[in-house]
C-alpha cells in the first residue's frame, strides 16, 4: 500500500512534528508517512527531531529570496520534488499566500491553540492565543486542527479537542496543558485521517 507523503512546515522547537514522529513510530499513521519536513529557520530544533527519525530534510529561508513569491516557489517546488500530497504546518511562523494555498486545496492543514472561532485568525498566535483566553476569563478552551486556506485560521474544522482552564493558571502554564492535552492528540489524528481521505480520493 503506498502511503499519502506527508510533508511538516516548521519553524521552531518542533514539539507538535515530534507528536507526529511518535504517533508514526507507534503505528497511529496508517495512510501516512512523513516524508519531509522544511524549515524557513536554519536553527530550528525541529530539524534535529527530522534527521533522528530519519525523515529528509530542507532549509529555506526567506531571506534569500528578494521576495515572499521567490520563497514560496522555493517551497512549492521542495514540496513537489519529493512528491508530498498533504502539507502540515507545525509552528511555522509564515502566513502562506493565496496564491500558495489555492494549490492545495484540502491539502494543508494546521493546529491552532484554541476552539475556533474564539480567538483566532490575524494576530493570534504563541502565547497570544493563551493570553487573549485568560484575558476574556474562558472556562474552556483547546485545539483545532483545520484546513488551511487564504484566510488566517479560516479553513474547514476537522478536529477539536477542549481543555479546561485552572485557577492559577498563566499563558505559560495553559500553552503547556494546551500542547500536551489536545495539539499533540489531535494533530497525529487528523493527519491520518485526512491521509486516508488522499489515498481514497
Amino acid at each position: 500500500m503506498t502511503k499519502t507523503k506527508i510533508g511538516v512546515l516548521v519553524s521552531g522547537g518542533g514539539t507538535n512534528l515530534q507528536a507526529l514522529i511518535d504517533f508514526q513510530k507507534n503505528g497511529g499513521l496508517v495512510h501516512g508517512e512523513l516524508s519531509l519536513v522544511v524549515s524557513d529557520n536554519p536553527n530550528a530544533y525541529a530539524l534535529e527531531r527530522a534527521e533522528n527519525a530519519g525523515i529528509k530534510t530542507a532549509v529555506i529561508c526567506k531571506k534569500d529570496y528578494e521576495n515572499r513569491n521567490g520563497f514560496e516557489e522555493a517551497v512549492i517546488n521542495t514540496l513537489e520534488e519529493n512528491d508530498i500530497e498533504l502539507i502540515i504546518l507545525a509552528g511555522f511562523m509564515t502566513i502562506l499566500s493565496e496564491s500558495f494555498t489555492s494549490r492545495y486545496p484540502e491539502r494543508i492543514i494546521n493546529v491552532h491553540p484554541s476552539l475556533i472561532p474564539s480567538f483566532c485568525g490575524k494576530g493570534f498566535y504563541g502565547l497570544k492565543v493563551h493570553e487573549a483566553a485568560l484575558g476574556y476569563g474562558v472556562k474552556v478552551t483547546g485545539a483545532t486542527v483545520h484546513f488551511v486556506n487564504e484566510i488566517p485560521d479560516g479553513g474547514r474544522i476537522i478536529l477539536q479537542k477542549a481543555v479546561e482552564i485552572q485557577d492559577g493558571d498563566t499563558p505559560e502554564i495553559l500553552q503547556k496543558r494546551v500542547m500536551e492535552q489536545a495539539e499533540w492528540k489531535i494533530l497525529p489524528q487528523a493527519a491520518e485521517i485526512v491521509s486516508e481521505c488522499i489515498m481514497h480520493s
